[in-house]
């Protein structure tokens, strides 16, 4: 269920309903709303997973190269290629607009006037599934121990970490951010229907953005 969750939001966004969720996992909608509360249950759920996947991978970069910029390289080529940077909390690529602050708790990714499919409710006869009707999205509480969103707060370490090393070493331009770096990532892996074409696409997208990171000398 959390593959098919994967799959669906990296080509649609968090904006998909949870019936596309069900039909990828062949499953009923009401087995994954059994599993996942709500739709905002399980977009932290897949967020926070794919938070952590980028954390170690930059942690990975860091570590296995001594070079700044091959460092900082690695990490977008390794996190493109994953796909991981389609399911980010958009709360961190917010990060960098006013100096870099600390993100909030992954939470609702929905703006507060989005409706969203309330859980089917299981009829009185033979089974069958009362109509589905659309509520108001309500604010899902974030549990005391991720209220710090130490996930994102970690990432952004991490990364803020191969950025400063690129910029004191003159590879990477003075003005980018770790956001930016962060939004390279997002925007480098296209979901397209044909995979060899989506890796084409992605390595060729990714080496321009790359080019246009990296720092020139002065004329």
């Amino acid at each position: 269920m959390l593959r098919a969750a994967r799959e669906v939001f990296g080509e649609l966004g968090y904006g998909a309903p949870m019936e596309d969720v069900a039909r990828r996992a062949r499953v009923g909608v009401g087995t994954v709303y059994r599993r996942f509360p709500s739709k905002d249950v399980l977009v932290r759920r897949i967020a926070e997973e794919e938070t952590a996947r980028l954390t170690e991978q930059a942690r990975t970069a860091l570590g296995q190269e001594e070079e700044p910029w091959s460092a900082l390289s690695r990490f977008l080529r390794t996190s493109v290629a994953s796909g991981a940077g389609r399911l980010l909390p958009p709360q961190v690529l917010r990060v960098g607009v006013e100096g870099e602050s600390a993100p909030e708790p992954v939470a609702p990714v929905a703006p507060p006037q989005a409706r969203v499919p309330q859980q089917r409710q299981p009829g009185a006869a033979g089974g069958q599934l009362h109509e589905l009707r659309l509520v108001e999205q309500r604010p899902v509480p974030v549990p005391d121990g991720q209220r710090d969103g130490s996930g994102a707060a970690a990432l952004l370490e991490v990364v803020g970490r191969l950025v400063d090393r690129a910029r004191a070493a003159g590879e990477l331009r003075p003005d980018v951010t770790v956001a930016d770096v962060l939004l390279v990532i997002a925007t480098a892996a296209p979901s397209l229907p044909d995979a060899a074409q989506q890796a084409a696409a992605s390595s060729r997208l990714l080496d321009i953005l790359l080019e246009g990171l990296r720092s020139r000398p002065a004329a």
